[in-house]
């Protein structure tokens, strides 16, 4: 039996969260951008797809108010949020 460490574990949220974003806009690089929506490199429709694969694979509900430019201008941001949602 093995178990995985909690930083391995995250990494794996991590590559799969990535691997979503990436599925979804393979023109956007997701790791290193940090103005999706400042920037208008994300819409409102684009937010709508990703909540929707989030919800899916994560197994999280976001609320409409937590879909905010400080939640989804970034992987890390998404991720975080992931995070706090999955307590």
């Amino acid at each position: 039996m093995s178990f995985a460490i909690s930083g391995e574990s995250e990494m794996n949220e991590m590559d799969d969260l990535l691997e979503i974003l990436t599925g979804l806009f393979p023109d956007v690089d997701f790791e290193t951008e940090d103005r999706l929506v400042d920037d208008k490199i994300l819409d409102s429709y684009d937010l709508d797809s990703i909540v929707s694969e989030i919800e899916d694979q994560f197994g999280v509900t976001i609320p409409a108010e937590l879909v905010t430019a400080e939640n989804f201008n970034s992987a890390d941001d998404m991720y975080d949020l992931i995070q706090k949602l999955d307590e």
